[in-house]
């Protein structure tokens, strides 16, 4: 009889948890798809990050190297990225990445692959959509505003990332950082330190200019 009372509370348990994270998973994707239609809606956005890297094993803790600082222009899956001195121009059809120190450009068709695991800027509202489980993480109050994390697990058992957590401000429903753990252990932050949206940007904002870049002797591949 008391066999048979354990494997009842067992399968109540198991029966619970799995009730808890349904929950937990359909409150984390309705929240983030409120952020993908909120940030999705405005005509552009403008977005001033910075980026830190800490991994234990490897001996780099948090705070022992200056952020990286980055800025980035987005209209739909159009992007513009200054990012590690280097220019991604993705004009919707074809990439173009400029080595602004080795005065060379290299253009690819279609946006960065990512099979990798890694979030590009083109997917930033999106790409929660598919190939990973969510979860609603804790709620914190981060210099006076409340942080709502969403916990994201890749399905890929293969994937260079353990996991993703999405800060998100609880009340402007933006997307407050971005932290990423990696397999090894590594764990990156991008922290969003500036943002305007519907931005006026000249005509052709997103578009190639070659007479530009090979008047500055610039190399294209």
């Amino acid at each position: 009889m008391d066999s048979l009372k354990k494997i009842g509370m067992i399968c109540i348990s198991l029966l619970v948890t799995n009730f808890l994270f349904s929950q937990s998973s359909k409150e984390a994707k309705s929240l983030l798809d409120e952020v993908s239609f909120k940030m999705s809606a405005y005509n552009n956005l403008f977005i001033g990050f910075s980026q830190t890297l800490e991994n234990e094993d490897a001996g780099i803790k948090k705070g022992d190297e200056p952020p990286i600082r980055g800025e980035i222009y987005i209209s739909g899956e159009k992007y513009f990225l200054e990012y590690l001195g280097n220019t991604f121009l993705y004009d919707g059809k074809k990439l173009y990445v400029i080595n602004n120190d080795e005065k060379e450009i290299s253009i690819t068709s279609g946006d960065l692959d990512s099979d990798d695991g890694f979030i590009y800027p083109s997917k930033l509202f999106t790409f929660y959509k598919e190939g990973y489980q969510l979860a609603m993480g804790k709620l914190q109050n981060i210099g006076g505003r409340n942080i709502q994390f969403v916990i994201l697990h890749p399905m890929d058992s293969s994937s260079e990332i353990e996991k993703v957590e999405l800060g998100i401000d609880a009340k402007t429903k933006h997307i407050y950082n971005l932290i990423q753990t990696g397999a090894n252990g590594s764990k990156t932050t991008f922290s969003i330190t500036k943002f305007k949206s519907n931005e006026t940007l000249p005509e052709g904002f997103f578009k190639f200019d070659k007479q530009k870049y090979l008047s500055k002797n610039y190399t294209i591949d």
